[in-house]
């Protein structure tokens, strides 16, 4: 399992070696116990401090630990012809780490934590590829209850610019001869950000929440998407979470094309043009009456000519999912937010590093569900498999080809407490994690006596 940190961190320039051998041996660490504290899964005083000492070295920053990933990331990603960028916000709190300093009030003024910002990068099949942009921030107390001013201020002076920010890196990093596709939540609602100049080959789809005014009409959008009549259906896996089952939703489409008016509220002399988008509306049809029905409203850039552009495009916008998951992992699976760290750096120093731990799992999870028959020797070495396989059939593995992908996240999806019946569907990063957690203790139970037979070998 260690083989993939080498190549993923091999690109990572951290001003001397001995620095990149470290983040490479504090990330095998932490991805192999991701549940644990720090000391648990650095196994000895020497490692945990050492670890410690590298999130508060003066000579590294996070941008240089995300920046080793971001390399691969992208070559990962110049193996697709269309790419899905994923961008979110979420919060990291520390409200009852009294002595973390430099931390922010967050969206309740009454907590304190970090907020970040991230572009979490997919294939068009909805498979994980990597981050290539993560900012990070604490809001400043002076701020606090100024709302109505920062209504007056442009994008550039406030946290929406971070939309924009997310945009530029991303057509920045991602090569021209690839599609990107932004995708964003109705935080990215944004005039600016639909008007923003984009590079050929850069399109977005946006979750609209403003009903915006139409161009030299009365009408507005919301409206206007309501009375265009259905062009099809689809049905769509909704994920579980917290506050809901998983279900399989039947959904209505609609489509036009809208020009939208800029906003009024803005000076003259900026001169706004109207912009003219795509336009898809998608509802859930007969939902029960205990769940809040699916209700999209997409904006996009991106060409309708027939309905299976507009299944390909609902079908895209619903791997938004994955950034929430990837969110998930950090603070449940890695426990982000239980850190004692002194300092809003030292957390930012390791979610850079978590970030890394993250996307392997996520990856993991969905690369099993999506391409099943690949051979499970991208992800494990022939003898870490053939010990899952042995501690979950009490066997030797009788065959020759190694088993596929599917088969494998599933036997270890099975340590970490899956049961696998036949209502439980594909097994989650949850169970995951915990088993992979499993299973590195079982690799490294085997290794010990391999090693010790070999000493007992050559002493005979």
């Amino acid at each position: 399992m260690e083989q993939w940190i080498t190549q993923e961190l091999e690109r990572t320039e951290l001003g001397d070696s001995r620095r990149t051998k470290r983040l490479m041996k504090i990330v095998e660490n932490l991805s192999a116990k991701p549940e644990s504290s720090i000391p648990q899964a650095s196994g000895t005083w020497a490692q945990t401090k050492a670890t410690y000492d590298f999130w508060d070295s003066p000579y590294i920053k996070p941008s240089m630990i995300r920046q080793g990933h971001i390399d691969a990331t992208v070559e990962r990603i110049t193996k697709h012809e269309v790419v899905l960028a994923i961008q979110d916000t979420t919060e990291l709190n520390y409200t009852s780490h009294k002595a973390l300093s430099g931390k922010g009030y967050l969206d309740s003024k009454y907590a304190q934590g970090l907020k970040v910002h991230s572009v979490f990068t997919a294939s068009a099949q909805g498979i994980p590829l990597g981050i290539i942009e993560q900012q990070v921030w604490s809001r400043k107390e002076e701020e606090l209850g100024k709302a109505e001013h920062r209504k007056q201020k442009s994008t550039t002076q406030k946290e929406s610019q971070r939309w924009l920010d997310g945009l530029k890196t991303t057509e920045s990093i991602i090569p021209a001869t690839v599609q990107v596709v932004t995708i964003a939540d109705r935080e990215a609602d944004i005039y600016d950000l639909f008007g923003c100049p984009r590079r050929p080959g850069s399109d977005f789809l946006i979750r609209a929440t403003q009903n915006r005014c139409l161009a030299e009409s009365e009408e507005h959008l919301w409206s206007t998407l309501e009375s265009v009549e259905p062009v099809g259906t689809t049905m769509l896996t909704v994920k579980r979470n917290p506050t809901r089952p998983a279900r399989t939703a039947t959904l209505t489409l609609r489509y036009c094309t809208i020009t939208i008016a800029p906003p009024q509220n803005r000076p003259k002399t900026e001169q706004l043009a109207p912009i003219t988008l795509q336009a898809i509306l998608v509802t859930e049809v007969d939902p029960t009456p205990e769940i809040e029905p699916i209700s999209w409203l997409l904006l996009t850039t991106l060409e309708i000519s027939s309905l299976q552009d507009v299944l390909q495009y609902v079908q895209w916008y619903s791997y938004r999912w994955l950034i929430e998951r990837y969110h998930y992992i950090l603070k449940s699976g890695c426990g982000i937010e239980k850190l004692q760290l002194e300092t809003a750096h030292r957390s930012e120093m390791a979610l850079a590093t978590y970030s890394i731990v993250a996307w392997r799992l996520l990856w993991l999870t969905y690369l099993a569900r999506c391409q099943p028959d690949a051979s499970c020797e991208q992800v494990l070495e022939p003898h870490e498999w053939q010990v899952l396989y042995a501690t979950l059939h009490h066997q030797l593995y009788p065959y020759k080809a190694p088993p596929n992908l599917a088969d494998v996240v599933n036997w270890i999806a099975r340590l970490g407490g899956f049961l696998g019946r036949k209502g439980d569907g594909s097994p989650g990063v949850k169970v995951l994690w915990r088993g992979l957690t499993r299973l590195h203790d079982l690799v490294q139970g085997w290794e010990v006596c391999q090693s010790l037979n070999r000493s007992l070998s050559s002493h005979s």
